[in-house]
């Protein structure tokens, strides 16, 4: 009887840190699966996303440091978040010949660490209407900018199936768009490391990738 409860502990306590990395959810339910190799697999995913992370950090440490890059886990996944200016020119969607090594970097933990797993690729701007560089609105800037990382990351092997691409504009903000510094950090790109979630279909429970 006390081993039996030792386990049952022990299991929520790994739904709980699991389930504390990554905002997912799982599905508890009678099936072909068992409860615990559920938990053991939704652990695995996030032990493989705290990996990445780290090794991330490790090949961008001097972007980090320069506040180019950030990296970190959200309810959404692992987000490597680029400040604009890292990878584009003002009002451009073209490449920087200097940002390649930096998204080499990500390229090659998405082709190793976490080469199971769905990629988004979010474009986001601030609130600034466009006026001379040529664009119809934010939304066509931040979606080009988003889809020449994408391609570029498709260039890189990365499996094209895994990823996807979309522009919000200026309506995620993560600052405020009323002075210089908020504006720098609402003009950005984030690419998203989707964690798998489980999912019901009928009467069974599949896996399936996160979606944003």
């Amino acid at each position: 009887m006390r081993s039996n409860k030792a386990v049952l502990l022990n299991i929520s306590l790994v739904l709980v840190l699991a389930l504390g990395f990554s905002g997912c959810t799982v599905i508890i339910q009678k099936g072909r699966r068992t409860d615990i190799e559920k938990i053991s697999k939704l652990k695995n995913d996030m032990n493989e996303l705290e990996r990445a992370k780290e090794e991330l950090e490790k090949r961008l440490q001097d972007e980090i440091n320069n506040k180019q890059v950030k990296v970190e886990m959200q309810d959404k996944g692992l987000v490597i978040t680029f400040v604009s200016e890292v990878l584009f020119d003002s009002g451009k969607a073209k490449l920087r010949k200097d940002s390649y090594s930096k998204l080499d970097k990500v390229a090659s933990v998405l082709n190793t660490t976490v080469s199971d797993l769905n990629v988004g690729i979010e474009g986001h701007t601030d609130n600034q209407p466009i006026k001379k560089s040529g664009w119809k609105s934010n939304w066509e800037l931040s979606t080009a900018r988003a889809l020449s990382v994408l391609h570029y990351l498709s260039e890189k092997e990365v499996a094209e199936p895994r990823l996807a691409a979309i522009g919000y504009g200026e309506f995620k903000p993560v600052a405020s768009n009323d002075d210089k510094e908020g504006r720098q950090k609402n003009r950005r790109v984030e690419i998203v490391i989707l964690p798998k979630t489980e999912t019901k279909t009928g009467d069974a429970t599949t896996d399936q990738e996160s979606s944003n």
